[in-house]
């Protein structure tokens, strides 16, 4: 039996709330199917620490994270913590430092869930987002000079090297190939950033011509957003830089009914370091405590933790578990029209899961 070792932190808000939530799942899908452990290891980091000690996480914490197979993160960010504090002292190092370039977010309607576009359904709204994920507009250069004066100057520089580049395009590409998807599009802006969406345009039309079984076309970032509203069911697999793919993304999570519902993964595809799985919600200070969150996305993250572990019966029957609970709509969470509760919810997946 495979033992994995996982380094959990639920974070802030509904993300203790949730992660409990999803935990449960994955262990009872580890005890259904029989191939595996998932031995969870928790750490209390996150913006109440930040409150008590000054850092999000200790010094230590990256040499920590380093010795796990997964890292499973709820929601990071709370009132009284500025949001690029919280962000630039856990979530985006981590991602940095393990070289979790890709980020993966699954853009599907769940079957019993109604979305926000009149006449489309599950079979509409059904594609994948790729988003570069260490590098671009995030990689966190630039810097301000005489702060307080009149002449305060800021510069916020993108970076877009060709390895990174290319990388990002080349797994989406291989993503496509590999789970049947037809069409690879681009998210770009290169009729007014002169310098690095031409340089991104070039990379992908460079990569696009080593798979001619794939088809592949380009958009204007403002044109596709457009485009996820008009016409979701023309996308199959997208792929954005570090900013563009966060915008895009958070709009394909709107389109899946409720921000309780979208899955990410941050993954280092070579596995050399640990990956990390999170909803894509925020902390929902305004429902935290009130067991009324909805554990859908932490379940789904769990779904594709356990698919990047190799666990890919575990990962369908948690999917398989989840969309008959929601298709059911018997027990769903306010967010989504109903009274349950996270805890009720948890349960109704759990019982599908283990076919009662």
């Amino acid at each position: 039996m495979a033992k994995y070792e996982i380094a959990v932190i639920a974070g802030d808000g509904i993300g203790r709330e949730v992660i409990p939530a999803a935990m449960d799942v994955l262990d009872v899908a580890a005890d259904v199917t029989g191939a595996f452990e998932l031995r969870w290891q928790r750490f209390d980091w996150g913006c109440q620490y930040y409150l008590d000690t000054g850092r999000m996480m200790p010094e230590s914490g990256l040499s920590t994270l380093g010795q796990f197979d997964s890292i499973f993160l709820g929601a990071i960010g709370y009132p009284g913590v500025p949001d690029h504090l919280s962000l630039w002292g856990l979530l985006l190092p981590i991602r940095q430092h393990f070289d979790q370039y890709v980020n993966l977010r699954p853009v599907r309607l769940l079957p019993g869930i109604p979305g926000p576009l009149r006449d489309k359904g599950p079979d509409d709204v059904n594609f994948v987002c790729v988003r570069e994920n260490t590098e671009g507009e995030y990689s966190g250069a630039g810097g301000r000079v005489h702060q307080g004066h009149p002449e305060e100057a800021v510069v916020q520089t993108a970076i877009f090297t060709r390895a990174g580049t290319e990388r990002i395009i080349r797994y989406t590409f291989e993503y496509a190939r590999r789970h049947g998807r037809r069409k690879v599009s681009s998210a770009t802006k290169s009729n007014a950033i002169n310098h690095s969406m031409v340089f991104w345009d070039e990379v992908f039309e460079k990569v696009a011509a080593d798979y001619p079984d794939i088809q592949s076309d380009k958009y204007h970032v403002d044109a596709l957003a457009a485009r996820f509203i008009t016409h979701p069911q023309t996308l199959d697999v997208v792929v954005g830089s570090n900013l563009f793919g966060d915008i895009l993304t958070d709009l394909g999570g709107a389109l899946q009914g409720s921000l309780g519902v979208p899955a990410s993964a941050n993954l280092n595809p070579e596995k050399r370091y640990p990956s990390m799985f999170e909803p894509v919600h925020g902390s929902a200070p305004d429902i935290a405590g009130k067991g009324m969150a909805n554990p859908v996305a932490s379940i789904w993250a769990g779904a594709m933790m356990l698919e990047h572990l190799g666990e890919t019966e575990g990962a369908r029957l948690v999917i398989e578990a989840l969309e008959k609970t929601t298709a059911a709509r018997e027990i769903i969470t306010p967010d989504l029209g109903g009274s349950g509760t996270t805890r009720a919810f948890t349960e109704a997946v759990v019982r599908a899961l283990r076919g009662l």
